[in-house]
């Protein structure tokens, strides 16, 4: 059997262990490799002849990934869980305590356990690669850094940087981690190999105090400043998670007892919060999403059928939309996109937004002016079909008006190949429609980004009746390559994200007209885990785009989707949300600080202001659940009728589009944890109170009587 590590002696008494995990793409830490890593520590210290030792990964840019998260699924009780903790304490330990100076050489994502690996080391030296990245991500899991990261990462860079690394799970690029002093040196890959072995030779292992600013230095060098620090971080972490995630607040538990009662005391306090959080429904949610979108990651979204290379992108429209789209093309694909608008104005937004865009990354130093200035070079632009006849693909971001769109399809057609891909950005209107214009309709599928297209990671991929396997696997590979993540979905209208939201929104609007305030409503669907409340979201996303949508839904898909009337008047009153400053919040000049309620819109809507805004606890609860069954009801609907392929894709398209809460897996993980019996009498009991916009699908009644789940 082929061994991870592989021990090599030099002339010059410097040791080098490299980690090669056989026939992996990636180094991850395993559990079965504690007995090999203790035997080779047990041979270095058996050997004087060894002057230092350096640690180095034989992956091309890879140090080490993380630790093997499979691990975790395997662990029935918290005591396997928390052996699995101290097991990596005692290696850890092990390799920190030789007495010989240990160099860890790192190059590419050193992550989670391979950042706890590196930091057990005395010097830590990694290159300049820019796929070079180090970071803590374990709370992303619902999860803390269970190998001393906790105790150790505070004692490098202080306890002030290592809460923000562990709460936050950002990763940090080579010039970061070397001005925080989380690593000793920075040089090019060629030379990292030697420069750890000359770090090594000169025989440094005592630790270095940590890099502190002024205010913190004080702050940490004193009881009290510590739980100043401590209690701010709570603080935040509360007001942030909304007491739904658990372990921000044993990350920062295992650093206030590490800190005030030593090392060893500390280990074991992680050793147990990280064994409780570990089999804890949260991470247990979290993981599920991980494995479900490394599973998507190898799947062409089309069978056995093969993606076509696209190598010219063409972008119709040069709106927030268009100007998005062309930007992640260019940026993320890195493929020369064209843009066509009918006005100069809007080419130059277009352009305008991708620069911006890549502005800030030069400010914040994680790119040059001249990588920028190529980047955007590969975005040109034009106000007639010119240049574009080799284009492979044509992302269509104009209006929601399917004359238009037809308009589109047959121009594309005229002026581009006839393998062309025509790929519609609607958030509505059925791509089945769209393609009644076309002569090649198994070239034309719907490509249905978020807004605003560079931060939100979901792309829904629509197939008609007649879209060919090849154009949905080609797309499929587009949008992955754009840095998304795609699900595809059948066609119909609203899809599917826009089709559970809108039942959602429309809940929240009924809510707001039989009473409750703008705030509420938005603090309890907050509380409940959604990143922002329905009503900020309908000032985010347009008043005016929701208007346009609902009569499209409820044509199609009956009168569930009928928008409240009063809704209208918001319109007639000129109220589209932040885009002209004028919706359910105060913006510009009238905006405070603190987000206020323009509270004019209660007028407008004919209702009398809210004297409370249902903060107590019970009124929250009814609130959001009013809401959330609605899209759950819905979410079971597009799966009865194949509008999604799996509860998979469900859950996916629901957290990565919408924003549904991470920590409850999905809609359909969700519905597992409540029981489907229990989702069915709550939707009856909406029924007989609210009428037939509450009834429950076929589906869910079935499930209801036979106690059945969607995962097992």
């Amino acid at each position: 059997m082929d061994k991870t590590f592989n021990l090599t002696k030099r002339e010059d008494g410097i040791a080098v262990l490299t980690m090669d995990v056989p026939g992996e793409t990636m180094n991850t830490l395993r559990a079965e490799f504690g007995p090999e890593i203790s035997q080779v520590l047990a041979e270095i210290k058996a050997d004087s002849s060894i002057k230092g030792l350096v640690l180095i990964s034989g992956k091309k840019d890879s140090f080490v990934a993380g630790a093997d998260i499979s691990m975790l699924d395997a662990c029935e009780t918290a005591a396997d869980a928390k052996q699995l903790s101290q097991q990596g304490h005692v290696v850890f330990n092990e390799l920190e305590s030789l007495t010989i100076p240990v160099v860890a050489a790192i190059n590419g994502a050193c992550l989670g356990g391979g950042l706890e690996l590196a930091i057990a080391c005395h010097q830590r030296v990694c290159s300049d690669n820019n796929k070079t990245v180090m970071g803590v991500p374990e709370v992303q899991l619902g999860l803390l850094p269970g190998g001393g990261g906790t105790q150790r990462l505070p004692r490098l860079v202080g306890i002030t940087t290592a809460l923000d690394m562990m709460l936050t799970g950002k990763q940090l690029r080579p010039k970061q981690a070397l001005k925080m002093g989380l690593v000793d040196d920075m040089v090019p890959d060629s030379i990292l190999l030697q420069t750890a072995v000359e770090m090594a030779l000169k025989g440094k292992r005592a630790p270095k105090k940590p890099k502190l600013s002024l205010v913190n230095r004080l702050l940490e060098g004193s009881n009290i400043g510590r739980n100043i620090i401590f209690d701010q971080a709570g603080k935040q972490v509360q007001k942030k998670t909304q007491g739904n995630f658990p372990a921000p607040d044993k990350i920062i538990d295992c650093v206030r007892q590490g800190m005030a009662k030593g090392m060893v005391k500390g280990l074991e306090v992680e050793a147990s919060h990280f064994s409780e959080l570990v089999l804890s429904k949260e991470s247990a949610a979290l993981r599920s999403i991980f494995f479900a979108t490394t599973e998507m990651k190898k799947e062409s979204g089309a069978g056995d059928a093969k993606p076509r290379t696209i190598k010219k992108v063409m972008v119709l429209g040069g709106g927030l939309m268009g100007g998005g789209i062309a930007s992640v093309t260019t940026t993320k694909a890195k493929i020369p996109a064209r843009v066509k608008d009918i006005s100069e104005q809007g080419l130059s937004n277009a352009l305008s937004y991708a620069y911006k865009l890549l502005d800030k990354g030069v400010k914040r130093r994680h790119m040059t002016p001249a990588v920028r200035d190529n980047l955007m070079s590969l975005m040109t632009t034009t106000t007639e079909y010119k240049g574009i006849k080799d284009a492979d693909i044509v992302v269509e971001a104009v209006f929601e008006d399917l004359d238009l769109k037809h308009q589109m399809v047959k121009d594309v057609e005229r002026e581009c190949g006839e393998h062309t891909i025509f790929a519609s950005n609607t958030s509505s209107l059925p791509i089945s429609q769209i393609a009644e214009a076309a002569s090649r309709p198994e070239n034309v599928i719907g490509l249905h980004y978020f807004s605003p297209v560079e931060k939100m990671p979901l792309v829904e991929v629509i197939a008609h009746k007649k879209t060919s396997a090849e154009t949905i696997a080609t797309t499929v590979a587009f949008a992955r390559k754009q840095g998304k993540t795609p699900i595809v979905v059948q066609d119909g209208a609203g899809f599917y994200v826009n089709r559970i939201l809108a039942l959602y929104m429309n809940e929240a609007a009924q809510l707001l007209l039989e009473g409750k305030s703008v705030e509420g409503l938005d603090k309890a669907l907050v509380k409940f885990g959604f990143p922002v409340g329905p009503m900020t979201l309908l000032d985010e996303v347009g008043i005016d785009v929701g208007a346009k949508i609902s009569p499209i839904l409820e044509r199609e898909l009956g009168d569930r989707f009928k928008a409240p009337a009063a809704f209208d008047k918001l319109l007639s009153d000129d109220r589209k949300g932040r885009k002209n400053n004028k919706g359910f919040y105060l913006y510009g000049s009238k905006a405070k600080k603190a987000k206020q309620v323009d509270t004019s819109v209660y007028g407008i809507l004919g209702l009398s202001t809210p004297v409370n805004n249902g903060a107590n606890s019970s009124e929250l609860a009814e609130v959001s659940q009013r809401c959330v069954v609605q899209m759950l009801n819905e979410a079971v609907r597009c799966l009865e009728e194949g509008i999604i392929a799996s509860p998979r894709d469900g859950d996916i398209g629901a957290i990565f589009g919408i924003g549904f809460p991470p920590f409850l897996g999905g809609p359909f993980h969700y519905i597992d944890t409540l029981g489907a019996k229990d989702l069915v009498s709550k939707l009856e009991a909406y029924q007989g109170v609210y009428g037939d916009r509450f009834k429950p699908c076929n589906q869910l009644v079935e499930m209801a009587s036979s106690g059945a789940k969607f995962f097992s």
